[in-house]
């Protein structure tokens, strides 16, 4: 894939929540959202929903992808959520996950603010293409 520039590349806040100490995959989807011209910004292993939400809002991102594998989805997600409201953030953030999260958790996450969720073999593409799909429609492009 070739390097897309924009003039306002979407600002991609790319985050490990929790104690997961894996993060290949996520910095394989980290470079495949800067090869497609987004900003990206790799926020590093076992940070903390206050530091993820905080973040996000001090880099003034369009997305917060969270890549997570430890079991903990269902609280750390809607926590990082939960502080993007407070802030008054959700709506100028999209917030998206991916990693080992079981099909039947993900309604829930998606019902406590997780815009979508990207499960184990979910194409680069298809990340990609979302987050523009859904920046565009958000006017921000």
């Amino acid at each position: 894939m070739s390097e897309v520039k924009q003039a306002n590349p979407i600002r991609v806040l790319v985050a490990k929540p929790g104690l997961d100490g894996h993060d290949r995959g996520a910095k394989i989807v980290a470079r495949a959202l800067r090869d497609a011209g987004m900003e990206v910004i790799y926020t590093g292993l076992r940070q903390t929903a206050e530091q993820i939400a905080n973040a996000a809002i001090q880099e003034d991102v369009d997305v917060i992808a969270c890549s997570i594998l430890s079991g903990a989805h269902n609280t750390l997600l809607p926590k990082i959520y939960k502080l993007l409201c407070e802030e008054d953030a959700q709506e100028d953030i999209l917030f998206i996950a991916g990693g080992v999260i079981p099909d039947e958790d993900i309604p829930g996450l998606k019902e406590q603010g997780v815009a979508e969720i990207f499960t184990p073999g979910t194409p680069t593409t298809s990340i990609i293409e979302y987050i523009q799909d859904a920046v565009k429609r958000e006017g921000k492009l």
